[in-house]
């Protein structure tokens, strides 16, 4: 994930991932994958992603913007891989170190801190909606992998040529953005699916975000901030009911 520079991103990624670590710091650790797969797609998704990578046991895994580092932790706990976390928001990185203990660096993605072949698979999740100059962010993910390493998406896309509105600091590419981003960076796209294709989370795991946003909100309800990422989701939220928006994965093969 390339630097953010609207404040309203800011925000939502650098400040929230903090609040989002004290509440479940209280509630407890049941509460953190949801909490940290939030916006990041269902459980049933990620999985599906997860499998069409071929992740297994031992694997290295980057996972590229990784925020507070939900689906990588998912991943590591579910199918044994090993994962770094890249995100370039230090209140991210603390968050995810806060919450599960993992490799983390604070960087871009579009020039991240590892030698050509490091990781056995690369991902990343939600994050060329957020981001301008989409290439080299892919690129990257297919540098720090070896030939024939397995690489997923999961990015938010419009549907329409153009929006009516738009969360500030997001940049929705096309399905076919992305096939040819991928093209270009010698990656072969071999699966993808929609986000809505899988059933939604389990009641436990949506009871848990429920109790999560009453202690944030109980907290920091009156900031500012908050209120702004708010008004971010409900954006996101109308675009999605309209069909305008829409989650696809990708599962893509190094050539």
């Amino acid at each position: 994930m390339s630097t953010v520079d609207d404040e309203a991103m800011q925000d939502e990624f650098d400040v929230l991932p903090g609040w989002t670590a004290d509440a479940v710091e209280e509630l407890g650790g049941d509460y953190a994958l949801p909490a940290a797969c939030r916006g990041s797609g269902t459980p049933a998704a990620l999985r599906w992603l997860c499998e069409q990578l071929g992740l297994a046991a031992g694997a290295t895994l980057l996972d590229s913007g990784a925020g507070v580092g939900g689906p990588a932790e998912l991943a590591a706990r579910e199918y044994g891989v090993s994962p770094t976390l890249v995100d370039p928001m230090p209140g991210a990185c603390r968050a995810a170190g806060r919450l599960f203990g993992r490799p983390t660096a604070a960087a871009g993605g579009e020039r991240l801190p590892f030698p050509e072949g490091a990781f056995d698979a690369s991902w990343s999740i939600g994050v060329l909606c957020t981001i301008d100059d989409k290439p080299p962010v892919v690129h990257e993910l297919r540098r720090v992998v070896r030939d024939g390493s397995p690489v997923g998406l999961l990015v938010f896309v419009r549907t329409v040529e153009s929006l009516p509105d738009q969360p500030s600091g997001n940049s929705f590419p096309t399905r076919d953005e992305v096939a040819s981003l991928l093209a270009a960076a010698r990656l072969e796209l071999v699966a993808e699916a929609a986000l809505a294709d899988f059933p939604d989370p389990p009641q436990e795991w949506q009871q848990r975000l429920d109790r999560l946003d009453e202690v944030m909100e109980r907290d920091h309800g009156e900031d500012e901030r908050f209120l702004t990422a708010g008004r971010q989701q409900q954006t996101m939220g109308r675009l999605f009911g309209d069909g305008l928006v829409e989650g696809r994965l990708f599962a893509a093969r190094a050539r």
